[in-house]
């Protein structure tokens, strides 16, 4: 399909880029069919993801994700545009949604009226009609993409148990350990006063004190008020030392001492659950969620590369922010 021309292709750039001889009004950074990305509304744009990216990660996430961000950007801005541009030609009014949303959201968060949502919204720094504006232009892409892409996707029941079936690790439900021990710190210790206290403990153990009254007369730490209860932990999320002394154990057994980087843990197993794989019904509504999200994710990227394709897309600083 032959590519869309814009009127700036067409005129040049002059009565975008000027008043009167010589006055330039903003700087072009890229010209998407018949609207322009300026140079101001870029910063904006970046502004506000390096804010919202600071305050989500730090250190070398952080790093990572930005240098990913700031190359993509310009592109986000683009897909935006285009979307804003199909939400025009298809006519969509979300006025009624957008009303709805509002409302939903005063509700959410208990606030009485629009007054105060606006009084809420300054305190965190944001002005109420570019938040209505943003949430509408939100509103207005969703309703393009749901148009185009959304109510393209259909799915059966055959693949829905085929993914079931090929794809069982995806619902196995693993093992899960129900812990109590009691918690012996290093630090301060000598050895064999450690050593001694360890075998007290563990006599204790095998005249068949009760674990809980061991865990809080002898634990260091929060051990001591909790009387031990570590609570449940599925397989993977344990220390591995310790995971291993207690995938072990039977339900009421008791393990030896475990030495960890932090201390000595003698571990009694409460409660076991077993790994099981869930059946069909439990999981069919994930299974149908995953399903689409994966249908919508590749009819996405096939939709916005066509709709790029046939529109008069130039790029004029390709890295605006360098001088």
């Amino acid at each position: 399909m032959r590519k869309r021309t814009s009127v700036f292709a067409l005129f040049g750039l002059a009565a975008v880029l000027s008043l009167a001889a010589g006055q330039v009004i903003e700087e072009i950074v890229a010209i998407v069919n018949d609207d322009v990305i300026t140079l101001s509304q870029y910063k904006e744009q970046y502004d506000s993801t390096v804010q919202q990216l600071r305050a989500a990660l730090q250190g070398e996430e952080y790093e990572k994700q930005y240098a990913m961000l700031k190359k993509e950007i310009l592109n986000m801005m683009i897909t935006d545009l285009l979307l804003m541009q199909q939400a025009k030609e298809k006519d969509l009014n979300v006025g009624e949604q957008l009303k709805a949303a509002v409302e939903n959201i005063k509700k959410e968060n208990n606030i009485a009226s629009d007054d105060d949502l606006k009084r809420g919204l300054q305190k965190q720094g944001m002005d109420y009609d570019q938040w209505i504006k943003q949430l509408e232009d939100n509103m207005l892409k969703q309703g393009v993409i749901y148009s185009e892409v959304d109510r393209s996707i259909v799915l059966d029941d055959s693949e829905i148990i085929g993914y079931y079936r090929l794809h069982p690790q995806e619902f196995t439900e693993p093992e899960e350990y129900k812990i109590r021990a009691v918690y012996l710190s290093t630090e301060g210790k000598a050895p064999a006063a450690l050593e001694e206290k360890k075998k007290e403990i563990g006599d204790k153990v095998k005249a068949g004190e009760p674990f809980n009254v061991l865990a809080k007369d002898y634990s260091d730490g929060p051990a001591k008020e909790s009387e031990g209860d570590l609570g449940k932990f599925k397989k993977g999320e344990l220390d591995k030392d310790l995971e291993l002394a207690v995938s072990k154990l039977k339900a009421g057994e008791t393990s030896g001492w475990v030495e960890t980087k932090n201390g000595w843990y003698l571990l009694k197993l409460e409660e076991k659950k077993d790994s099981r794989l869930m059946t069909f019904e439990e999981v069919k509504k994930n299974v149908e969620e995953n399903l689409f999200s994966q249908k919508k994710d590749k009819k996405l990227e096939e939709y916005l590369k066509g709709l790029k394709e046939k529109s008069y897309i130039k790029i004029l600083k390709p890295n605006p922010l360098d001088l």
